[in-house]
């Protein structure tokens, strides 16, 4: 049993190591600079680590792709960094949050809608927080940008991100349930229960006492 959970543990590292990479090559091949914001889809990617994966995996692939992206060809610094893990951390966190307890096509698309207003909402208030420092303006100026640069870019950023998963999600997942990278639901449900079984036994009819 230990065995086949590190083994378990030990495929589940390497598919989160692929999706980040993957959120990185794309990084740097798709994205758009608009005024100081860069366009990206890395998000997108990392959300779908998320939603496969849980939140831990798509918290940790927050931080580690936006810092390679500051070692290797950030122009923004810092500030580039903190603005991109906010941003994607918020929306893959929610989004694989919100369909951890509701998995399920509407689930899906609840939780992603949901990350994509949080998304928006957090990103107005860091930015009237962050970019005055940034920029070494004024919060005025920086509050000016919002209905004509900052809200625009925030929404339709966010907007691509989640049509990207929406795209994606199922051709992917069906790949790697075909090469056992993933289990299907219902086998997933069969496993769990027979470990159940395994470990504490059928109960009895009309009691709540293992059988052993």
């Amino acid at each position: 049993m230990s065995r086949l959970n590190s083994s378990n543990k030990l495929r589940r590292l390497v598919l989160v190591a692929v999706f980040g990479a993957l959120a990185y090559a794309l990084m740097l091949v798709i994205h758009f600079k608009v005024s100081f914001l860069t366009l990206d889809l890395k998000d997108a990617v990392i959300t779908l680590a998320g939603l496969y994966f849980g939140p831990g995996a798509a918290l940790s692939l927050s931080v580690l792709v936006p810092l390679l992206e500051l070692i290797s060809v950030s122009d923004t610094g810092l500030y580039g960094f903190l603005m991109n893990f906010i941003s994607t951390a918020t929306l893959s966190v929610t989004a694989s949050l919100i369909y951890r307890y509701k998995r399920s096509l509407m689930g899906a698309i609840l939780a992603l809608l949901s990350a994509a207003a949080a998304t928006v909402g957090i990103m107005m208030l860091f930015n009237l927080w962050v970019t005055p420092y940034y920029m070494g303006v004024p919060v005025q100026t920086v509050k000016s940008m919002i209905p004509t640069l900052l809200l625009p870019f925030n929404a339709v950023k966010s907007c691509m991100n989640v049509g990207f998963v929406l795209l994606l999600y199922k051709p992917i997942s069906s790949v790697m349930q075909r090469m056992k990278l993933i289990e299907k639901k219902d086998q997933k449900a069969r496993n769990e229960k027979a470990l159940y079984d395994i470990g504490f036994g059928y109960t009895e009819r009309g009691t709540n006492t293992p059988r052993l």
